[in-house]
């Protein structure tokens, strides 16, 4: 946030973002920041132990979800519940 003058320090970021840089524990803990500039720190929930085990289910069953194959799909049925015949009768054009 160069504009604002702040340097915000916390976790790893998720994406990428421009002007944002990853830091070692070392390093962010000795970051310093130009005179007038203001440093916010986010510090990392030390109980907080990673996903637990309700998340990573609903992970796995998330991945068997979308790896399952999909059903045949008959030709004939055009989506609207009414199956239809492929062939279908025009009339004579003079």
């Amino acid at each position: 946030m160069y504009a604002e003058s702040t340097a915000v320090v916390g976790p790893l970021a998720t994406y990428s973002e421009p002007h944002s840089y990853d830091l070692c524990e070392f390093h962010a803990e000795r970051l310093t920041v130009p005179r007038g500039w203001e440093v916010v720190r986010h510090e990392i929930d030390a109980d907080d132990a990673g996903p637990t085990g309700d998340d990573l289910l609903a992970l796995a069953d998330a991945v068997r979800e979308a790896a399952r194959p999909e059903p045949p799909r008959d030709p004939a049925d055009d989506g609207s519940g009414t199956r239809r015949g492929h062939l279908r009768v025009l009339p004579n054009l003079p």
